[in-house]
C-alpha cells in the first residue's frame, strides 16, 4: 500500500489523525534546536521525531510503574546528552 492509497482510505472513512498543540511545539523546539546547531532539515526533524518519541514511551513506562523515577530521570538525562552531542 501507498502513502497516497493509506490517505485515501482514511478520507474515504472520515478519519483524522490529529495530534495535541502541545507536543507539536515540543517537536518543533526540538527540531528548532538542531536547525540552529547546523543539522539539516530532515536530520533535524528525524532527531526531533526520536526525541519525543523516546521521552514519551519513557514517560509512559514511568506512569505505569514500569521504572522507577530515577530510571525515568537517567533516560530523560541520556536523550538530553544525544540531543547536544
Amino acid at each position: 500500500m501507498t502513502l497516497r492509497e493509506a490517505v485515501q482510505q482514511l478520507r474515504e472513512r472520515d478519519l483524522a489523525c490529529t495530534v495535541a498543540a502541545d507536543e507539536v511545539d515540543k517537536k518543533a523546539t526540538v527540531f528548532a534546536d538542531c536547525v540552529e546547531r547546523g543539522f539539516t532539515p530532515l536530520r533535524s526533524e528525524i532527531m526531533a521525531a526520536y526525541y519525543v518519541a523516546e521521552r514519551d514511551a519513557a514517560t509512559e513506562a514511568f506512569d505505569r510503574g514500569l521504572i522507577t523515577r530515577a530510571e525515568l530521570e537517567a533516560k530523560q538525562e541520556a536523550l538530553a546528552r544525544q540531543l547536544l552531542t
